[in-house]
């Protein structure tokens, strides 16, 4: 007798079975990224459109409270994101250089750092430049709980009374962060 086992045929057809269903999964997910180039756009008929958002503070990134910007009256640009996330990383920059060039007043823009650790994502904002305000929502109370955001990047713009404008799913380009800026300015 060996001293090796085979595993039942039963457990063998069952693993077989979920290995096929991942390849399965991973395709359609490729072919629907292929489709959609990769992005995913703004949708008219997203549920948060119109909707008033609650008031929240969150700590900030690097130390002090940071308040929803509506609270103060200021009509707000968020942008929800994490240092682990891909899209994030090619997006950031971005969105720091347009906003030091491009001064959003009286827009106030502020980060939203997702279920991250905090170190990765202190390092991210120094390494991209950004200079807007930065929350820390490491349970995600704000992104999930408030917004019902299961991923990032995503970005959310809001008047001055925190009633969602307009919400970007994925990493936001920068003519539609100029435009819904520009949007905001004009309310």
């Amino acid at each position: 007798m060996s001293g090796t086992t085979e595993a039942p045929k039963g457990r063998r057809s069952r693993k077989l079975i979920i290995i096929v269903g991942v390849v399965v999964a991973i395709a359609l997910i490729t072919v629907v990224s292929v489709l959609t180039g990769g992005k995913q756009t703004n949708s008219s008929t997203n549920l948060l459109d119109g909707k008033q958002i609650k008031s929240f503070t969150l700590a900030g990134l690097n130390g002090g409270k940071i308040k929803a910007p509506w609270v103060s009256g200021h009509p707000s640009v968020l942008i929800f994101f994490a240092s682990y996330c891909g899209p994030c990383k090619s997006e950031m920059p971005k969105i720091a250089k347009y906003i030091h060039t491009n001064s959003p007043t009286p827009v106030d823009v502020v980060g939203v750092d997702v279920t991250d650790v905090r170190s990765a994502a202190q390092s991210m904002v120094k390494e991209d430049g950004v200079t807007f305000p930065v929350a820390s929502d490491p349970n995600a109370t704000v992104a999930t709980g408030i917004f019902g955001f299961q991923a990032v990047p995503e970005s959310v713009f809001l008047n001055a009374k925190g009633i969602v404008t307009d919400v970007y799913f994925g990493a936001i380009p920068k003519k539609k962060l100029a435009s819904g800026i520009k949007l905001l300015k004009s309310t």
